[in-house]
């Protein structure tokens, strides 16, 4: 396996849609070595888990500008290969929460965080009121907020949305998770109506990642943009299932019953309870990095094709350094090594450039910024490939996209991935809302189509099977702890066949004078239209 993998040519064929893609015939070798070595070297405990603002940025963007450099790549900001990313650091040094007569254990039971810019945020018996799910969404005739005046109060909400508790295709969107069931909206919408707290109740399986999740991913120091203009609640956090349970029974309500009626219609209720909370945090500024490079095209320059990938992770807690090897340094090595063949060429007609961002982990920061501030005009970047983690499980006869549905680049990804001889599929659990929780979200919120895909479920033969078992129990619970960790044994040929899709999809499209929009039935399509 450890050699280099010889990828056959192939034609990307005309989609089901009518549009035909350019044909591209390409022959690309992918070095299994190098991109292990990548991993590696990302993964390792000197880096220190890659937590934006500290050495482990610093050395990070040391090595991903060398390898650039060593292409041949060009900065693709001005005679540099980083953009700045100007951001807040908050680190909770102490919080306590009250819920009625019950003091929280922080942070076993609760978590606690301000983006205010201020050292001491407090509430003081402030009306605890549940809101159902926390949703104000005219499009779907729902509003848990409605003719309810929350300023000052403390609102308590579910997680996910209606449809997945129902599995009912005519609620919101049954089993696939709308941005309605996103935390960041959630108290985004709380910070709107004017909460004065809001509290998300941690349930595994909607949330789709257990409270250890929870406690590693919002403990420490947290960062936002600078001078973000989110609509923060003054103080955000979530409890645990069972303190919330507990909370129902003190206000003698019974949560399981009003959690079942959230999901058939919005829900309104005053615990008769009051929470008082506070925090105090250290606030400083920092400036993160994206990193960028081009390799500009032939004869259409100034239209782009983009490769996206963060290469952030959650850095250090205590003792315990969170390496992020799944996370994300393997999409960022599969990123280089794409980066790579391209640089070996041909030159492709239109121009591509290939994205590291910063501050994935702490709300998608990096590629938020770079969409609101692009580096090439975003109306000119006709669609984008996004690696968030790859497949470390073994070839699979199937492959993901996340969202699938949404826009006409994915007829690119079908035509490579077919010409494998697999299917296109959508991913396993849409309900954990993934396609609003990577990088290629902020750029398909301002009209970019953009893909996000990986390997799927079925395996290619039966001792992958085998293998695929082993390690997914290898690997369970490692999402956001210590034990991503890089693996010496992991069976990367389902990395290779993905990335071999989404080179030769990305060189198709880079080849082409289509300019893909999304499709009407895509939430997205009013900002670039199918054409």
């Amino acid at each position: 396996m450890r050699n280099l993998i010889g990828l056959t040519a192939i034609t990307l064929l005309a989609a089901c849609s009518g549009t035909s893609t350019v044909d591209s015939v390409t022959t690309v070798a992918f070095d299994e070595d190098r991109i292990r070595a990548d991993i590696k070297e990302l993964s390792s405990d000197e880096y220190l888990g890659r937590m934006p603002t500290t050495t482990g940025e610093t050395l990070t963007l040391a090595y991903l500008t060398a390898q650039f450099k060593q292409m041949g790549l060009k900065p693709a900001n001005g005679d540099s290969y980083l953009q700045a990313v100007p951001m807040q650091r908050f680190t909770t040094t102490d919080a306590a929460l009250t819920l009625g007569q019950r003091h929280l254990d922080y942070p076993q039971q609760m978590v606690l965080n301000s983006y205010k810019d201020q050292q001491h945020v407090a509430i003081e018996n402030s009306d605890i009121v549940f809101v159902g799910y926390g949703i104000n969404a005219p499009e779907y005739q729902w509003n848990d907020y409605a003719n309810l005046n929350v300023r000052g109060k403390t609102v308590v909400m579910l997680v996910n949305d209606p449809g997945f508790a129902t599995q009912d295709p005519n609620s919101f969107k049954g089993g696939t998770m709308t941005y309605y069931g996103r935390w960041d909206y959630k108290f985004a919408e709380a910070g709107r109506q004017g909460a004065a707290a809001a509290l998300i109740v941690h349930d595994t399986k909607p949330a789709s990642y257990p409270w250890s999740v929870v406690k590693n991913s919002w403990t420490g120091a947290k960062l936002d943009l600078a001078n973000s203009q989110d609509p923060h609640p003054p103080l955000e956090g979530w409890i645990s299932l069972e303190v919330a349970k507990s909370l129902f029974t003190d206000a003698g309500l019974d949560f399981e019953q009003l959690s079942q009626q959230a999901t058939v219609k919005p829900t309104q209720i005053s615990l008769g309870l009051s929470a008082s909370a506070n925090i105090h945090q250290t606030i400083d500024t920092a400036t993160s990095y994206n990193v960028a490079a081009t390799l500009p095209g032939s004869s259409n320059h100034s239209e782009q094709v983009l490769y996206t990938g963060h290469w952030d992770h959650i850095g250090a807690h205590g003792d315990d350094i969170y390496n992020g090897a799944m996370d994300n340094a393997s999409g960022i090595a599969a990123m280089l090594e794409i980066a790579r063949q391209f640089s070996r060429g041909p030159q492709p007609q239109r121009s591509v450039t290939f994205l590291a961002v910063t501050g994935e982990e702490q709300g998608l920061l990096g590629s938020r910024y770079y969409a609101a501030n692009p580096l090439y005009p975003l109306q000119d970047t006709v669609g984008l490939f996004n690696i968030d983690s790859t497949n470390v499980f073994g070839k699979t006869k199937d492959y993901a996209v996340v969202g699938l549905g949404h826009s006409q680049l994915e007829r690119y990804v079908v035509a490579a991935a077919t010409a494998q001889g697999r299917s296109v599929t959508a991913e396993s659990n849409p309900a954990a809302g993934s396609y609003f929780r990577s990088d290629h979200f902020s750029f398909v919120q301002k009209g970019v189509p953009a893909i996000y895909a990986k390997g799927g479920s079925i395996a290619w033969d039966e001792s992958t099977a085998t293998y695929r078992k082993q390690m997914q129990q290898e690997m369970k619970g490692c999402y956001h702890n210590p034990c991503d960790t890089y693996r010496s044994n992991w069976d990367l040929s389902g990395t290779l066949q993905d990335m071999q899709v989404y080179f030769n999809a990305g060189n198709a499209l880079a080849n082409s004078n289509e300019r893909p929009g999304f499709h009407p039935s895509s939430e997205f399509h009013r900002l670039r239209p199918a054409q």
